[in-house]
């Protein structure tokens, strides 16, 4: 079991942090006292800054980032969108198939830009001169895949190509160092156990082509002197990038990244994708790199009906192994998909 197995209630059954991650009892707590100040006027906004600072600082322990170069936003695709706008007018961007849409979307709902799409695959291969930026999930949404970003911080340093990597399905258990990519973004409601509304987003400090395009007085280095500033006042780090925070989950927030970064992305992996293979063994599948699996399930009822709480992604069965997880959740579900003939990877 691991070390903060324990911080997080019991749900037996619940295989879904790829849809949302469960709260630990202090995230939770954290939560209810936020909004119990709310409803009482006792909620201080200009306190909450050090929650935020508290959340920059765990997550850039988790990618292998620095703190100050780790911006605060609402969603990845509202990160995403950022990049796409910054880049110049006919820039070729190179994306995956099937990739979860906020990595792609926004910039192929810019008519300037030019977007590629190939197998994933293919993707590395296919960073090449006169790619301009490569966008990628770390971790594959629908299926769990993972992605060489070794191979890819190599290929596109090669070509002269900006990586943006999408780590919603990564950050927290998959070694990441983000100083080989211009921008590391997360979506912390999954599996980095915060409320939903929280994203943040390692960007390299040579990354100054990125423009603050939805630009907020928490952008500032001092937010709270430049209320009524100007462009003028913006931080020259990536705090510059930032909006500001839903002060009701600011804490809760810090709380979650704080949990995970104690114990560290090495414990995590072991214990999810251990628990994710033993579940592959039991089922009759290949072993797999990746907390994640999908099946072929022809009964669709077969998990729901065994009390496993999973999704459905591409008509296929998605199950997901995270740190309250145990080898009886593992055991269940495989029981529960040979009881559906399976038939998949």
């Amino acid at each position: 079991m691991l070390e903060i197995a324990p911080l997080f209630p019991r749900v037996p059954g619940y295989l879904d942090t790829a849809t949302y991650g469960l709260p630990a009892h202090a995230t939770i707590r954290a939560l209810h006292e936020a909004t119990d100040a709310w409803a009482v006027g006792a909620l201080d906004p200009v306190a909450l800054d050090a929650a935020v600072d508290r959340m920059r600082a765990a997550y850039a322990s988790l990618v292998g980032a620095e703190a100050a170069d780790v911006t605060l936003a609402g969603s990845t695709s509202q990160v995403v969108g950022m990049v796409a706008a910054s880049l110049p007018d006919g820039a070729r961007v190179l994306v995956a198939r099937g990739d979860f849409a906020s990595v792609r979307m926004p910039f192929e709902a810019d008519p300037r830009l030019r977007v590629i799409e190939v197998p994933l695959a293919r993707l590395v291969d296919e960073v090449r001169p006169g790619v301009d930026l490569v966008a990628v999930s770390a971790v594959q949404s629908a299926d769990g895949t993972v992605v060489d970003l070794g191979a890819l911080a190599l290929a596109a340093r090669v070509a002269g190509a900006r990586t943006l990597v999408d780590a919603s399905h990564a950050a927290g258990w998959m070694d990441i160092r983000a100083r080989e990519f211009d921008v590391v973004v997360a979506s912390a409601y999954k599996w980095l156990g915060a409320p939903r509304g929280i994203a943040l987003a390692a960007v390299h400090p040579a990354a100054t082509w990125i423009r603050p395009v939805v630009a907020s007085w928490y952008g500032a280095d001092v937010p709270w002197d430049a209320l009524y500033g100007s462009a003028a006042d913006l931080s020259a780090g990536a705090r510059r990038l930032d909006t500001s925070p839903a002060w009701q989950t600011a804490e809760a927030g810090a709380v979650a990244l704080e949990i995970l970064a104690a114990q560290g992305a090495p414990a995590i992996r072991e214990h999810a994708v251990g628990l994710a293979n033993l579940f592959r063994a039991e089922a009759g599948l290949a072993p797999g790199a990746s907390p994640i699996v999908a099946v072929d399930l022809p009964r669709a009822d077969a998990l729901a009906a065994a009390g496993i709480r999973a999704a459905t992604r591409n008509g296929r069965a998605r199950l997901a192994f995270w740190v309250h997880s145990t080898e009886d959740d593992a055991l269940n579900a495989a029981r529960a998909i040979r009881a559906g003939v399976p038939a998949g990877v």
